[in-house]
């Protein structure tokens, strides 16, 4: 780590450079996994803004998201890694383990941007050493969509918990006009391990613990399973996923369901090819002027409640020129960070909400931000501040299996396996009773490695 008086005048220098519109020959390589078209146009500007104010060129490298482990790997083998990698969260802990990131430079940048500007969970999740591994970007947490106008009818509490969902489930269910809820029940897609490792979150049940698989405890997982037989129970039959709780809750046919913040803009009639059909306008507003939203969610053996959350890094290598990754990681954080939250605002909250000056900048800059897509409108407009409060502060509790534990490796092969999709179904079928279900799920579990 760079001394604090190093610190110092290295940030005095930019701050000179930056001033006097110093010139430079650098040239840094950034590795960006937002390869679409426009989202690539959108950092393109970024690299030439920051080129403008300091001299040194950025060159923008598209890599598909598949492709960055193994495209990393090889480039550290050859000694030939770019400057700064945008990644996900599964990269992090493992390649700051094997040597492929600085993380005494991104430690250095979240320091001198100041720690308290970052969402705490964004920044517990890339913890390492002393440290983190890479510099948090941007996030979105998985949401509880619900219907605020039918709560408040019935004087319900929002469903941030899952007493609170069971009571409005008692109050709401009333199929096939409206169904209290819409539970994933396909086991093969991806967004049924999603909801559950929510749920299962959100009672404190992880079947990771530091030294890696960590048997289920059969009271707090009955809990979950008795919860989700519940959601499911009260929905409509068949193999549901994504597809059909939009559906079902964009017609007006649904309570609740659990959905990433990707829905926000289809739900205000901005995506005609997901329009709304409460009504006669699939332009119409109403449906996301009825909507609430709820991210931190908590069952009854975990008050605290979790958020699922995805979060997203720039990792400065271990190849770097290093004080030009800084500088740019740095203005993509600050003087450039509504630029970089302009990529795709929707699925981009601010992980850094705003400066020590202004604690609310960023988060007022993105909130401004037009999103969708044959329709443009920004989400301040079409949500009331309280509910932007919530969508952001998700971030500040976010949790994902096996992140704290240093054991995200095994959790995403758990997670892939579906066996607990699997099982879970079947305890929804009958197959088995609870008990038996927990002793299932741990048989199967321990098979991984």
């Amino acid at each position: 780590m760079r001394s604090a008086t190093s610190r110092l005048l290295l940030g005095s220098a930019v701050a000179l450079a930056l001033g006097a519109g110093a010139v430079s020959a650098d040239t840094i390589r950034f590795w960006t996994t937002e390869e679409q078209p426009e989202r690539l146009a959108k950092q393109q500007e970024m690299a030439a803004q920051f080129q403008a104010a300091t001299g040194t060129e950025v060159e923008v490298i598209p890599v598909t998201e598949s492709d960055l482990g193994t495209r990393a790997t090889a480039a550290f083998a050859a000694g030939d890694l770019p400057d700064v990698i945008y990644h996900s969260l599964q990269y992090a802990l493992p390649w700051a383990e094997a040597g492929i990131l600085d993380t005494e430079a991104a430690t250095e940048v979240v320091e001198e941007l100041g720690e308290g500007t970052f969402a705490p969970g964004a920044v517990a999740m890339a913890a390492f050493d002393d440290g983190v591994a890479s510099v948090p970007v941007d996030g979105w947490t998985q949401m509880v969509v619900y219907r605020k106008d039918l709560f408040d009818a019935e004087g319900l509490a929002a469903p941030t918990t899952y007493a609170a969902v069971e009571a409005a489930l008692a109050k709401l269910h009333n199929p096939p006009e409206m169904y209290g809820f819409v539970a994933a029940t396909k086991i093969d897609e991806n967004f049924m391990s999603q909801v559950l490792e929510h749920v299962f979150l959100a009672n404190g049940v992880s079947p990771v613990g530091a030294d890696g698989f960590k048997p289920l405890e059969v009271g707090p997982t009955t809990e979950v399973l008795d919860f989700y037989k519940a959601v499911a129970k009260a929905s409509p039959p068949g193999e549901l996923y994504w597809k059909q709780s939009r559906e079902l809750y964009f017609a007006g046919k649904a309570a609740m369901i659990i959905w990433s913040p990707f829905i926000l803009d289809e739900l205000a009639g901005l995506r005609d090819s997901a329009p709304p059909t409460i009504n006669d306008d699939p332009t119409s507003r109403d449906l996301a002027a009825a909507t609430g939203i709820v991210t931190n969610f908590a069952g009854p053996s975990n008050a605290d409640g979790a958020a699922w959350g995805d979060v997203r890094y720039f990792g400065i290598t271990s190849d770097a020129d290093t004080d030009a990754a800084i500088d740019f990681v740095k203005f993509s954080m600050d003087e450039g960070y509504t630029q970089t939250l302009s990529i795709a605002p929707e699925g981009k909250f601010p992980v850094r909400k705003g400066t020590a000056d202004d604690a609310d900048k960023f988060t007022e800059a993105w909130s401004k931000l037009d999103v969708g897509v044959d329709r443009k409108a920004p989400l301040s407009e079409l949500y009331a501040p309280e509910m932007i409060g919530e969508i952001v502060g998700g971030l500040d509790v976010a949790q994902r299996w096996g992140v704290a534990e240093g054991q995200l490796s095994l959790a995403s092969k758990i997670i892939n396996a579906q066996v607990i999709n699997k099982l879970v179904r079947e305890y929804i079928d009958g197959a088995r009773d609870a008990a038996a279900t927990v002793e299932a799920l741990n048989e199967e579990l321990a098979k991984i490695n």
